[in-house]
């Protein structure tokens, strides 16, 4: 039985794609704001916009997918 996901080189490619991942999608999200004509944070917490809620929550799935695909393949 082989540990594939044990040896250093794969552990540590796996941890530094999930961290450039995560930056170009926090990247993304911020350049969403801006171009946005409302502040998504004010509209989510404060004024607790459902609607806009499922909006943002497409968007990170969309982006989310996108950043994993292009990291898978």
């Amino acid at each position: 039985m082989e540990l594939e996901w044990f040896r250093p080189a794969a552990f540590f490619g796996s941890v530094i794609y999930a961290l450039l991942g995560v930056v170009v999608f926090w990247l993304s999200f911020i350049v969403i704001d801006k171009l946005t004509p409302y502040n998504l944070w004010q509209e989510l917490v404060e004024k607790q916009n459902m609607a806009l809620g499922l909006v943002v929550a497409a968007m990170s799935l969309g982006i989310s997918l996108i950043v994993a695909a292009a990291i898978h393949g």
